[in-house]
């Protein structure tokens, strides 16, 4: 991707003189330059896995915030060292922690907030603010703030321009800021919060960072499943316009199904499924129970009963019973199973199984699969008088900052009314 332009080098401020300085900068020093009034992004950025390995060495700073692929694979091979089972993603928030026990004090440049993903600043935000938590919790606050340009198109007349501001620090002195961080975002333009971190982390800074209205997007892979999916539940409950990363990363899960029975001679079966079974990678259900509740919330089906049950695998399935408007059960299972090589985020799903009855003709199975030859266990028992309907779903290797763009250009100004309709269900499908 193409960088953008920066009209100055970061300056390196006291906090106090951050307000000052950016009221100076539009109407002196730029004079002539159009703002944006487009609107302010807030991203709570702490990349504990970078940092961590970045202190014991494994890879080469400078801090950036961004998921770089040296950055993934040394978490892969850190994952044998941690005693944390192989099939753990390295996004995992427990490979961060087990990587903090380990000793090393290495040091580089934290470049936090000053790496801004072209896609993102291609929508001329008007603001940029990180937050960028430190590992030494006594670290002092330190503000930096730039003005920035998008690189206009070539032969384009140029872009409106926003300003960065970054805030580094330990933790306490984050919260200290609060005060900054509510005068620098101007309640008269849309405000998004993107809370890139695990959703485990004390929820008090979540709190104050994504008041409603600002519009909140999170990642619900990221943390224990239940605090993920509750919290995401009540925030769209009192109103917010919540915006998932995990249900985004669904979204070719749910179109490869939606082709699957597009054809005449299949649809009418969607309305005779007696079975769903879907597999995930490792111990993180979410993204497969997100999955299950769209299929359930779209075909009208009724929950009656959700319990874990105990299996051969990273962690516990999940077993529930439907029933279908006519009456009829429908029986789902969410199975964990343990991956060598697994994807950059815990939870991904490996494959789903669709077993429908249709009247007077021959039961159909669709399996979907994230990989050819990747449903091994999905592919047997009795398929043979079944019609099979097999595919593979093409899963974009796209980073976070591209969703976050992609998100930006859409608006989105309320929560989405499909993961609307899903969370709840995918709350209820969680035992516990």
């Amino acid at each position: 991707m193409a960088p953008q332009l920066t009209l100055q080098a970061p300056l390196d401020l006291p906090p106090e003189e951050v307000n000052p300085y950016l009221h100076r900068l539009w109407t002196h020093d730029l004079e002539g330059s159009t703002g944006a009034a487009t609107f302010t992004l807030v991203v709570w950025e702490p990349s504990w896995l970078e940092q961590q390995m970045v202190r014991i060495g494994r890879v080469d700073g400078p801090i950036t915030g961004l998921l770089r692929t040296e950055l993934l694979e040394a978490a892969r091979q850190a994952v044998p060292e941690t005693g944390l089972p192989y099939s753990t993603a390295p996004m995992d928030p427990r490979l961060a922690w087990a990587i903090g026990q380990k000793e090393g004090n290495h040091r580089t440049e934290d470049l936090r907030g000053q790496f801004v993903e072209s896609a993102i600043s291609a929508h001329m935000p008007r603001r940029l603010i990180t937050l960028a938590p430190t590992l030494d919790p006594g670290h002092p606050l330190e503000t930096l703030v730039a003005a920035y340009c998008p690189l206009p198109e070539e032969g384009g007349a140029g872009a409106a321009c926003g300003d960065v501001v970054v805030l580094r620090g330990g933790m306490g002195a984050l919260k200290q800021s609060l005060d900054l961080i509510g005068s620098l975002v101007d309640d008269t333009l849309p405000c998004w919060v993107w809370w890139n971190s695990s959703l485990d982390e004390p929820s008090e800074m979540l709190e104050a960072l994504a008041p409603v209205p600002r519009r909140l997007v999170i990642d619900s892979s990221l943390g224990e499943p239940r605090r993920c999916l509750d919290l995401m539940l009540a925030r769209i409950s009192a109103g917010q316009a919540v915006n998932d990363l995990n249900w985004l990363r669904l979204r070719t899960w749910r179109e490869s199904l939606a082709m699957v029975f597009d054809p005449p001679s299949r649809r009418d079966a969607l309305g005779h499924v007696v079975q769903l079974d879907i597999d995930v990678e490792g111990d993180h259900p979410v993204k497969g129970l997100l999955l299950a509740a769209w299929i359930a919330d779209r075909l009208g089906w009724h929950l009656i009963t959700s319990y874990a049950v105990e299996v051969d695998g990273p962690g516990p399935g999940i077993t529930a019973e439907f029933e279908r408007t006519d009456g009829v059960a429908v029986q789902f299972t969410l199975m964990p199973v343990p991956m060598g090589a697994p994807k950059t985020h815990p939870g991904a799903i490996v494959g789903m199984r669709l077993i429908c009855e249709p009247q007077q003709r021959p039961p159909l199975c669709v399996i979907l699969c994230s990989e050819s030859g990747g449903c091994m266990r999905l592919e047997s028992g009795g398929m043979a008088s079944m019609e099979l309907a097999e595919g593979v779903v093409p899963l974009p290797e796209e980073s976070e900052e591209m969703e976050m763009a992609r998100l930006l250009s859409g608006g989105h100004d309320s929560t989405s009314p499909l993961l609307a309709a899903a969370a709840p269900l995918a709350a209820s499908l969680l035992p516990g």
